[in-house]
Order: structure tokens, then sequence, then C-alpha cells
């Protein structure tokens, strides 16, 4: 093609005698005229020589390597909520939670029908006892005025409540203080010895007063609750119950 070329620009430049208009037309064709609407022959054989000649073949190349990742779009809409999933399996076992009170006692009875009192859960313990003697100075007051003593753990002869079955107990003392000489009266309620509440009743202008206090506490098996005087004077009363102490049990280990 190159060939030709140099061979057909000569011969279209030496055809004109004027000045020559030159066209580009299609790949490697030129085409030399003066603005002549009738080509001559020469540049006619030129041309018909030209699209003899076969346009160049293609041959695809090898695939390139893969460009490098775009980047990311904007973040799309929230899409619907799906469907429940199924349900899950059981989870583990939580912990133990915390012990519950005890519940109200019942009654144990024997195949015959006769009740047991001293069963596990249905023991009846209670006592409520007076004051007969007065008492001064530092010792244990003996009420020995038993109005109730069920289970028989309280003593009038010393004045002590003796636990047989461990539990939480309740206790409460009333002491009628004799005064009139300007003293006063201290009334302790002890376990094994040690005061576990303390009451005082003062003679300001009046002949008597009241020492008084409760407790809960847990006792075990053997020990001793009672009320002593730690000073003063305790007033009897003969039957009239001036001074009392009582207790009970509200719940049995």
């Amino acid at each position: 093609m190159v060939l030709a070329l140099i061979i057909a620009i000569p011969l279209l430049v030496q055809t004109s005698k004027t000045d020559a208009h030159y066209e580009m037309m299609g790949t490697c064709r030129m085409i030399c005229d003066p603005y002549n609407p009738k080509p001559s022959a020469t540049a006619l054989e030129v041309m018909q020589d030209l699209s003899a000649i076969p346009s160049p073949t293609f041959v695809q190349g090898t695939k390139g390597e893969p460009g490098r990742p775009g980047k990311p779009g904007p973040r799309g809409p929230p899409g619907e909520p799906g469907p429940p999933g199924p349900r899950g399996p059981p989870g583990d076992r939580g912990d133990s939670g915390r012990t519950g009170y005890p519940g109200v006692g019942g009654t144990a009875r024997t195949e015959t029908g006769a009740e047991l009192g001293s069963a596990i859960g249905g023991a009846k313990i209670a006592f409520y006892v007076g004051l007969k003697n007065p008492h001064e100075g530092y010792e244990v007051l003996r009420f020995d005025d038993v109005v109730t003593n069920l289970g028989n753990h309280y003593d009038p002869t010393t004045g002590k409540f003796t636990c047989q079955v461990s539990g939480i107990y309740y206790f409460t003392y009333h002491v009628l203080m004799r005064g009139g000489d300007g003293t006063s009266m201290w009334a302790d309620l002890c376990k094994n010895g040690q005061v576990r509440a303390s009451a005082i009743a003062q003679d300001a202008d009046q002949n008597y007063d009241y020492a008084s206090n409760s407790v809960v506490l847990h006792l075990d098996s053997g020990d001793e609750i009672y009320v002593k005087l730690d000073g003063g004077k305790a007033h009897g009363g003969n039957n009239n119950k001036y001074s009392t102490f009582s207790g009970f049990l509200l719940y049995p280990d």
C-alpha cells in the first residue's frame, strides 16, 4: 500500500496544471483534483488500484487483566423486617432462689388419729407466767405464777426457760418497780448469762414504774432465757400479775 502511494502521488501532482486540492478519503486514499468535476483517467486508474488492495486483517489480542474494583456505592434503604425465626432451645437452668419462709406447721397424727405434739414442724411451745413474790438486788426473777406452759420448757423454781427445740423465739417481759424511796430498778433479759435486752424504771416522785422490753432470738437446744434484776426492787403483786414474763416459738429450725 505504501508503495502504491509513493507512485500515485507524483502522477497526480504532474497531471494538475493549477493549484491542486487534496482530500483524504477512507484510510489511505488521496485524490488530487483541481476542482474538476470530471477526474482524469490517471486518477481513476490510481483509485482502482487502491481499491483493489485488501483491507488489513485485525487480530484480536489477549484478554487484559481485570481492572481495580470500583468504590462502594451509597448505602441502600433498610429492607422490610423478615418473618420471626423458629423458637430457640430452652436456656440453662438459673440459680436457685432464696429460701422461703417456713409454712404454718400442721398437726401430725398417728394411724389411730392421736396428735403428735412433738412432731417435726408441729411443736407447740409457749409460756406466760407472773411474779407473786417481790424481789430486790441482783437476782434472777422467779416468776412463780404459771398461767401457760406448753411443752413445759419453763421452770418456775428457777425462773428460767430452757430451749429443747431449736428455732426462732419471741420473748417479752414487764416488771413493776416497787419505789417510793427515790431509787431506780433495772431488769435485763439474758441468754446463757449474756444480756440481750435491758429496761429501766425510775422513781420520779411516784411509787411505781414499769421496766419493759422484748426480743426475737435464735435458740439452740439447751439455751437458757431468764429475766434478772440489776439493782432496785421488783413488785410481786400476789395473783394480780403486775410483773409478767412470756415467750413462744415462732419458727423451728
